[in-house]
């Protein structure tokens, strides 16, 4: 299990500041809507220069026409991410032209689907999709796979039902984690790395219990220190 920090503040200087704090750390990068729409490429760039270890998780969730989600994808292949996300609910189609447009580069991003935001309670995302979200997950996690992605985005509660469904390579990234059981704020499907464990989840994303911590990088050092227990 790999360890995902969300770069979520209000500035790029904030933002940087914490990448500096944690540079000597193995982790990913989560460089999310805001933070890019604000910042952009240079964004991206000052990261790899302080780092060019650091691996980014470009989470701009792409929906869109699958020509247009396509052409998204091959203009993120100049920035020089290691993973991005899309859509599940987008449709096969679209996901499939995504993944056949990337088919042409030697190398390219993990891509991944999104199955239900984190931020979802299941009433309410039934009033939204007329399913409950284990149901749907696992469809659109189903969907995702068949399409040719490397994995999708869920929450720790989805992860084993998903791996059953797919392939225990196939990738789950999960929002929502609160490591030590810290306040869950606007999430309402959230773990604990414990429970993460138990799900096979591959990748964990973690925020606010980093970035709010007056010391960042004694959080990620105990983070990483429990993903290897």
């Amino acid at each position: 299990m790999e360890l995902c920090v969300a770069l979520d503040l209000p500035s790029m200087e904030e933002n940087i500041a914490l990448v500096k704090k944690i540079q000597n750390y193995d982790v990913w990068l989560k460089v999310g809507l805001r933070s890019y729409i604000r910042d952009g490429k240079e964004f991206l760039d000052e990261i790899k220069a302080i780092n060019p270890d650091f691996k980014i998780f470009l989470d701009l969730k792409l929906y869109d026409i699958p020509n247009t989600m396509a052409d998204a994808a091959e203009s993120i292949m100049s920035l020089g991410v290691d993973m991005f996300n899309v859509h599940a609910s987008a449709g096969k189609r679209a996901m499939q032209t995504v993944m056949q447009r990337l088919q042409k580069y030697e190398k390219r991003p993990l891509v991944l689907a999104v199955t239900a935001l984190t931020s979802f309670t299941n009433e309410e995302f039934k009033e939204v999709y007329n399913a409950d979200i284990d149901e749907m997950a696992d469809r659109f996690a189903v969907d995702a796979y068949e399409s040719g992605l490397d994995g999708v985005v869920c929450s720790a509660f989805e992860s084993a039902s998903i791996k059953e469904k797919t392939a225990s390579s196939f990738m789950t990234l999960t929002p929502g984690i609160r490591p030590f059981g810290e306040d869950a704020g606007d999430q309402k499907r959230v773990a604990d790395i414990a429970f993460a464990k138990n799900a096979a989840v591959d990748f964990i994303v973690v925020g606010r219990p980093i970035y709010n911590s007056d010391e960042p990088a004694k959080i990620v050092e105990k983070i990483l220190k429990e993903l290897k227990d």
